[in-house]
């Protein structure tokens, strides 16, 4: 008999800069500050505010714990039980995994394999709105475009807009991949031209998206030989941008550094680093990320892991600082990034 596992939700100290070694890897132990059982697997987490977290359970469940940093603890705050759920042909509800969770203090949204959008207020105990089929497949990730708009993608390879000040329950635009119709894992928005979308999918592809136009992406790049499961453009730099996938590998994108005397080449999937060219000298990071042609485009991709094996399942970046999580059961942290 299969025992379930347990699984928790941690707060970790991962020590101070003076403990980043040359190549800025952080070689300290961390430091567990607390932590709480949390029943299901945890799909996604994010901050509300500084100190309550909100997670996704595999579930259908959505719950926001608080720390307590004058005691180092961690308590349920809120729960939404079977946010996400599957209704059976007896009308029995079985718990749907919530896949995606973005949070705009007091708004939270969440997404799940049961094509079910929410939109909860912290504050709140019941959903503000919910869109029981917003799609007919998964929806694996969801992020917000702007204060009153979101963007999701869906496992047929779908990027879509939903208006939450409009009641009618339909996206008010539609972006699709051409072609064979790629489950898309991942999304990010670019943080200061908003209409400018990355996406990855199951083909470890990259596409950059302009939301202003057209319905198909402005670019594909080849990159990760798997799935890509995460990707984000650097919150105040954004001409950086960083990806992570199942092949082991973790990608910096970077499209402000000068290659003009750097030797140039098509970039291939599976190559450490790459570096595509443009005539223009100075291109501009929005031009860069929204040329038609990549290849020729001015842009250094590195791999920010070489010799990693396992999939790297998440990440994060603020400042200087990379945190990524692989199946080594390990969090590596980078304090370095631009050094």
């Amino acid at each position: 008999m299969l025992t379930p596992c347990d699984n928790r939700v941690s707060i970790w100290s991962a020590g101070d800069l003076g403990n980043a070694g040359l190549n800025g890897e952080y070689h300290g132990e961390p430091h567990l500050l607390c932590d709480i059982q949390h029943n299901g697997d945890v799909m996604d987490m994010q901050f509300l505010d500084q100190e309550r977290l909100v997670v996704a359970s595999s579930t259908g469940t959505v719950t926001i714990f608080r720390h307590h940093q004058n005691n180092q603890t961690l308590s349920a705050n809120h729960r939404w039980e079977k946010a996400h759920y599957h209704v059976d042909q007896d009308t029995s509800c079985g718990g749907a995994a919530c896949t995606g969770v973005v949070c705009n203090n007091p708004e939270i949204v969440t997404v799940g394999e049961d094509g079910r959008i929410n939109l909860f207020r912290a504050d709140q105990r019941d959903a503000v709105r919910t869109i029981d089929n917003a799609d007919s497949s998964t929806l694996h990730a969801v992020t917000f475009l702007r204060t009153t708009e979101i963007l999701t993608v869906n496992s047929i390879g779908q990027l879509k807009i939903w208006d939450l000040r409009q009641q009618r329950n339909e996206p008010s635009q539609i972006f699709s991949l051409a072609g064979d119709r790629v489950p898309l894992h991942c999304v990010d928005r670019h943080p200061n031209q908003q209409h400018i979308v990355a996406t990855g999918g199951q083909d470890g592809m990259l596409s950059i998206w302009d939301i202003r136009q057209g319905t198909m992406p402005v670019s594909l790049l080849n990159a990760h030989e798997a799935e890509m499961w995460e990707v984000h453009f650097h919150p105040s730099d954004p001409d950086h941008l960083f990806t992570c996938s199942e092949d082991g590998s973790l990608w910096h994108w970077d499209t402000s550094t000068n290659v003009s005397e750097k030797p140039s080449f098509l970039h291939q999937g599976g190559r450490s680093t790459a570096y595509l060219s443009h005539s223009t000298i100075n291109q501009s990071v929005v031009s860069a990320w929204l040329s038609n042609d990549p290849t020729k485009d001015r842009m250094e991709i590195t791999n920010l892991i070489p010799n990693q094996t396992l999939s790297v399942n998440s990440l994060d970046v603020l400042g200087p600082c990379l945190v990524y999580g692989t199946d080594a059961e390990a969090i590596y942290v980078n304090r370095q990034l631009f050094a």
